[in-house]
């Protein structure tokens, strides 16, 4: 079992690799500490309904703390869905699912306007966005007209239907998922669109122990759809989530690591095997997802081994290999980590 206290294993890490080696400071007088470990005990709880996938669990919770989004891939059967459940009973919020599919119009996403017979008018029936969890099941099965509504709904936290504008509840998350090894009769999401994406998770198979874990819960009668009788329940709530999304944002960020930031996501833009280098808006990204993890991990203040940390699930859905990289089998991952050795870190 996994939680996100040092020691986690964070987004792009694998398990056993080691923790970020940024000496601890003492906690600032004014950060919440219980709301600090209530957030930390979200990867314990989630993880009695999820075997595994540490790095998908630690991924959503720093997207929670970021007010963020994040894209999930992954084949199907490797607990995707029960993922975002359990994530919804931990923090005790509303979750829907929306399966895309081809026909799939953006007012299903949306809501739209219905005749009311019993008022003769035309009254606004809310679309399955309207709630604090959304997952956007296999979100490149569906066109691009309907991939766009999420758009403002993911940038403006609110939807405009008919010239009226109307906001979304606090929390909102988008959670979509896409199928690495599926492409007929797919729309592969465009760069202003994955760009939106605070972080991406790859949820790989898992290994034989732990695949062995999940078959022995099952033989023991594990019901995937019985979260109560898992033991799960909330350990958080949405005020806890607030009073933790303003600590966040007040961990301190020393200009020499914000120039560190600036410095990683500039050298992307001149590596030779990426066409598309991370944008500004990326390298905002980066630090709000490394502000995330030091407060994680007990800190008040980012180091560049947060940023170290937060970087392969923060920029790999943001660049782009040239068409030569891809055809001599070049992993994004290996450029990334590459970018990262050649800049110079801040003593």
């Amino acid at each position: 079992m996994t939680d996100t206290t040092p020691g986690a294993v964070p987004p792009g890490e694998q398990p056993g690799s080691p923790a970020p080696t940024g000496a601890p400071a003492p906690p600032v007088p004014d950060v919440d500490q219980d709301t600090r470990a209530q957030l930390q005990r979200l990867s314990a709880e989630i993880h009695k309904g999820v075997v595994g996938q540490d790095a998908a669990v630690t991924s959503l919770v720093v997207a929670l703390l970021c007010r963020g989004h994040v894209l999930l891939e992954g084949v199907p059967g490797v607990a995707k869905t029960l993922l975002v459940r359990s994530l919804a009973a931990a923090l005790d919020v509303r979750m829907r699912r929306v399966q895309f599919t081809p026909d799939m119009m953006p007012g299903d996403i949306t809501g739209s306007l219905i005749y009311d017979n019993t008022t003769s008018d035309l009254v606004f029936r809310e679309g399955p966005v309207f709630t604090n969890l959304l997952l956007a099941d296999e979100i490149n099965r569906t066109p691009p007209k309907t991939q766009s509504a999420l758009l403002e709904a993911m940038e403006e936290r609110q939807v405009t239907v008919d010239g009226a504008s109307r906001p979304l509840p606090d929390p909102f998350l988008v959670i979509a998922t896409q199928n690495p090894i599926e492409f007929d009769g797919t729309y592969t999401l465009p760069e202003a669109q994955l760009d939106r994406f605070l972080l991406k998770a790859v949820m790989p198979l898992p290994a034989r122990e732990v695949e062995v874990d999940v078959l022995r819960r099952h033989a023991g009668g594990f019901d995937t759809t019985d979260l109560t009788a898992m033991g799960l329940g909330a350990v958080a709530d949405i005020p806890s989530l607030h009073r933790a999304q303003q600590d966040v944002a007040a961990v301190v960020a020393e200009d020499p690591v914000v120039q560190y930031i600036v410095d990683v996501c500039r050298a992307t833009r001149r590596s030779p095997s990426l066409a598309l280098g991370v944008s500004p808006r990326g390298a905002i990204a980066l630090l709000r997802t490394s502000r995330a993890w030091a407060y994680l991990t007990g800190r008040d203040f980012v180091t560049p081994d947060d940023v170290k940390t937060m970087a392969p699930s923060t920029l790999s859905h943001r660049v782009r290999l040239t068409t030569e990289a891809e055809l001599e089998g070049t992993q994004v991952e290996a450029v990334l980590a590459a970018t990262l050795a050649s800049v110079p870190v801040p003593r």
